[in-house]
């Protein structure tokens, strides 16, 4: 154990630095962009506010006159204070009640698609990597990696033109029915998880293939490995080889990988959220490039990077228990 926490010591002191550069990045890329948010907050009003209440307004939204360093100084003040600023485009939303309000169906969406998509890709992988040349071998990696080559925005096109427009078997456009109220209740659950199926289902379809190849792949170098050929030597039963031996290693690079997809949770899908017009992280980022609201592309940057370096984290403190190789 004292090899594990050493390790999690060099691990949360690596991604503190990370997640120190994410920050730095976050407030300077932004002011080097051209324009600034009063100015596109301006155009709304056509130049009638008062010169007074524009300036107030430039230090209110970030853009003052002060120097980049006392500029970056308020900055983390304001984020140790929970204190993103005032969206451009929500105005006078705060940013994190605009980013509250699309977070949960982001989760939702690209959590389950993700969750979805790893869990049956790896089993699927696992049992198609476990016995090379079978039926199962030759067809299920085949199929999905064919599905896979189609952009998941046409085949979520193709599955709204199908299921919504001619067989109206699921709603098309957001996250419930217009008519129903958002509470806690059982029409508006079912509301909910009729207008997710269509997008989740295109995002689980298009992503399952890289789960299954991956696993497919780990399990045939393990199954070759000096200790799976120990244990049946040992008279253990296959079942007992397969989960304990086989997919225990092979899952290690997967695992990886889902670190990864698992911090772009956050992000959304840019694509299949506009298809739906589903009320996510993705759809958001693209209003927030289109109206130049700085404020707001900071909190959502600064979301997707602290969710990556997070679920990293997370998988690596995984990985070091599962393989404690990996602590060196």
């Amino acid at each position: 154990m004292k090899g594990l926490a050493r390790f999690a010591l060099r691990r949360l002191g690596f991604y503190a630095l990370a997640g120190w550069a994410a920050l730095t990045l976050n407030f300077l890329l932004p002011r080097l962009m051209p324009g600034d948010p009063v100015s596109q907050l301006f155009g709304r009003f056509e130049g009638r506010i008062a010169p007074e209440a524009m300036a107030r307004l430039q230090v209110l939204l970030g853009a003052g006159d002060d120097s980049m360093w006392a500029q970056y100084i308020d900055y983390l003040q304001g984020l140790a204070h929970g204190d993103l600023g005032l969206s451009v485009s929500h105005f006078p939303q705060p940013v994190a009640e605009v980013l509250f309000s699309a977070l949960g169906w982001t989760l939702l969406l690209a959590g389950t698609a993700v969750f979805i998509a790893f869990a049956l890709g790896t089993l699927l992988g696992a049992l198609a990597g476990w016995k090379p040349g079978s039926r199962l071998d030759n067809w299920v990696p085949t199929s999905f990696a064919l599905l896979s080559a189609f952009p998941y925005f046409w085949l979520a096109m193709l599955a709204s033109y199908c299921f919504a427009f001619q067989l109206e078997w699921f709603p098309i456009r957001h996250a419930y029915g217009p008519h129903v109220q958002p509470e806690w209740s059982w029409t508006f659950l079912q509301s909910v998880v009729s207008h997710l199926f269509l997008p989740a289902l295109t995002l689980v379809i298009a992503s399952m293939a890289g789960w299954i190849l991956t696993m497919r792949s780990s399990m045939i170098r393990v199954i070759g490995e000096d200790h799976i050929t120990y244990a049946r030597a040992r008279g253990l039963s296959e079942k007992r080889i397969f989960r304990h031996y086989a997919v225990r290693n092979a899952l290690l690079p997967s695992l990886t990988s889902f670190g990864m997809a698992l911090g772009f949770v956050v992000s959304g899908t840019l694509l299949t959220e506009m298809i739906f017009a589903y009320p996510g992280q993705g759809y958001l980022l693209i209003q927030a490039v289109q109206a130049q609201d700085y404020p707001l592309l900071q909190g959502l940057f600064l979301t997707i990077s602290f969710s990556v370096l997070v679920a990293n984290f997370m998988v690596d403190m995984l990985v070091a228990l599962l393989d404690p190789r990996t602590r060196q």
